[in-house]
């Protein structure tokens, strides 16, 4: 029997999230430190106090509050786990669910993994100018060609043999999604080119923030989103956590892994349920449990 901690990143945010937490030890206190560091209240834009129905989840959804709020409930759970004397074999996490995947493993605490999300959202959030697209239902083959036929865009998101994320200019995307045989396809509200050669310079600038952090060995397997090969070296790690800011979240080949290394059960943790279902229809096999708010540790 083998459980893996999985963590959902940007996209499984919804106003209200925090309020499922807050009864958590440290909670209001790491939602404090969280506050300080950006210079905004967090808890109140998880709540969406003060602001109108329309804005407030606009405000949830910018990047630089989405990944440091998903951040602090997140590991806010992991030691929810810990203390109920939890475990897992291995962690994994969905682009910025990566760091809490970390934070799970014992590579950094908590107030390094909150100050290199707040980093990382900053000069994602900077990054402009580019686009993402949602694709369902394809060909594989026809969506690689027209991909390796078109310049300036790339599979950011490979999340199972049914679902993808593209990510690139915006005319290039648009040219894809538009020539792709498929079930849906559904641009995304984000910033800019996520997990592209376009955040090459952010990639950079985070790359310089890292350098000075300690990266422990990982007291668990880690599969990477660049490299889902079980690893524990924290230099290992950190070299990979470098290189996800531009290239891809190969998630689909992550649970493969999961099947490979006698995984049976995994627990994702945090809002919604989006890896879950991912998981169930990737048709393995694999048992699935959320663990979203303080109720669920209670089970």
């Amino acid at each position: 029997m083998g459980i893996a901690w999985v963590f959902p990143g940007q996209g499984s945010q919804k106003l209200g999230m925090a309020a499922a937490v807050l009864d958590l030890p440290d909670a209001r206190q790491r939602f404090a430190l969280a506050s300080e560091l950006l210079g905004r209240d967090l808890l109140a834009i998880c709540a969406g106090e003060g602001l109108d129905a329309i804005a407030a989840p606009t405000d949830l959804n910018d990047t630089r509050n989405t990944q440091p709020a998903l951040f602090v409930i997140e590991s806010l759970l992991v030691d929810g786990l810990r203390q109920q004397g939890r475990s897992a074999d291995l962690v994994a996490g969905h682009s910025l669910g990566e760091l809490v995947a970390l934070y799970a493993a014992g590579v950094f605490d908590f107030e390094t993994g909150l100050a290199l999300m707040h980093r990382r959202s900053t000069l994602m959030a900077a990054a402009g100018g580019g686009a993402m697209t949602a694709v369902m239902g394809f060909d594989r083959g026809e969506l690689d060609a027209l991909v390796a036929a078109t310049e300036d865009v790339v599979i950011a998101n490979d999340n199972s043999s049914a679902q993808v994320v593209l990510s690139g200019s915006p005319q290039a995307v648009a040219a894809v999604a538009g020539q792709l045989t498929c079930k849906r396809a559904i641009p995304l509200a984000v910033s800019g080119a996520f997990h592209s050669p376009f955040m090459a310079d952010a990639a950079q600038a985070f790359a310089q923030e890292l350098e000075a952090v300690p990266f422990a060995d990982a007291q668990v397997l880690v599969l990477s989103n660049t490299d889902p090969t079980p690893a524990t070296s924290g230099e290992t790690i950190k070299v990979r956590l470098i290189q996800q800011m531009t290239t891809g979240v190969r998630w689909r080949e992550t649970m493969d892994q999961f099947t490979a290394l006698g995984i049976d059960t995994a627990v994702e943790i945090g809002p919604g349920a989006v890896l879950s279902g991912l998981i169930k229809r990737s048709g393995e096999g694999i048992a699935t449990a959320q663990v979203a708010n303080a109720g669920d540790l209670g089970q």
